[in-house]
């Protein structure tokens, strides 16, 4: 039971963490230096917007890998105690 709990508090932790990283996204299109043709060649501050939101995407990665790998060892330690 405990470790149901613990599995709780975490996914709700990190469904928290998911919020505040979509809130962090930003649209870089309207920045100076922006390239609509080619985004990933934009210069200035739309290269750093496009960086930040790059970085951020690869948070969400890493947050459903530890979600993922918390459910399992969860699963295997309940499967353990039947």
């Amino acid at each position: 039971m405990a470790v149901l709990a613990m599995f709780i508090g975490i996914a709700v932790f990190l469904s928290v963490g998911i919020m505040i990283l979509d809130g962090s996204l930003s649209d870089c299109s309207n920045l100076e230096g922006y390239n609509a043709s080619t985004p990933a060649s934009s210069t200035d501050w739309a290269k750093s917007c496009l960086d930040n939101n790059s970085g951020i995407q690869n948070s969400w990665i890493l947050i459903s890998v530890i979600l993922i790998v918390i459910a399992s060892v969860i699963i295997l330690t309940i499967i353990r105690m039947l």
